[in-house]
């Protein structure tokens, strides 16, 4: 079950991106446009890093469980963000909607219930959310220069141009604050759930 369910949670994650390769191809014509062009977003890293983990589960990979936890960690805060700050602002159809759901839905989603339902219990430390904090917190700075060269910014609340230094940074630092707190719950969840199997 552990394997299977590892395969279903990469498959999905991996489907996600494949469909939005596709629609954001459909636009651009070029495969390395598109490639840059998907690799500002922290949702896309992140669901590649779901597929790539979980793929390696699926076929049986030894895969440590701050890792796991850290990318449990992270597709979790690309589902919430997008609940509570991105959803509804863009109008979508055909493939980027479906790409859309599968990358900020379903795959955040299916992770949250494998690790509950499969992840090995109480490995977890009380120092792997600083850890796990490395990944957003450099996410940042490299989407922050990209903006700032492209003049696009890859989500709102960190556009510059439009909210000031200021207020981006104060955004980040919400954000930063409540990936710690939810990485520390994570690590609560994972030692309470050991007692309880135990």
């Amino acid at each position: 079950m552990k394997r299977a369910g590892a395969g279903i949670v990469a498959l999905t994650a991996a489907a996600g991106l494949a469909v939005q390769f596709r629609a954001t191809f459909g636009q651009t014509g070029s495969i390395s446009e598109t490639m840059w062009i998907l690799a500002r977003f922290f949702t896309v890293l992140t669901n590649a890093a779901v597929a790539v983990t979980f793929a390696g589960i699926a076929l049986g990979a030894r895969v440590t469980a701050r890792r796991i936890g850290g990318v449990t960690l992270a597709i979790l805060l690309v589902g919430v963000i997008y609940g509570l700050l991105l959803r509804g602002l863009l109008s979508l159809s055909g493939g980027a909607l479906l790409a859309d759901t599968l990358l900020h839905k379903a795959t955040p989603v299916l992770v949250a219930l494998w690790w509950i339902i499969c992840a090995p219990k109480g490995k977890l430390q009380w120092r792997d959310p600083l850890w796990w904090a490395l990944f957003p917190a450099a996410y940042l700075p490299y989407a922050l220069m990209r903006g700032a060269m492209e003049g696009k910014y890859a989500y709102p609340f960190i556009n510059v141009d439009r909210l000031g230094i200021g207020q981006v940074l104060l955004n980040a630092l919400m954000i930063a604050v409540g990936f710690l707190m939810a990485g520390y719950a994570l690590v609560w969840m994972d030692r309470r759930l050991r007692w309880r199997r135990s």
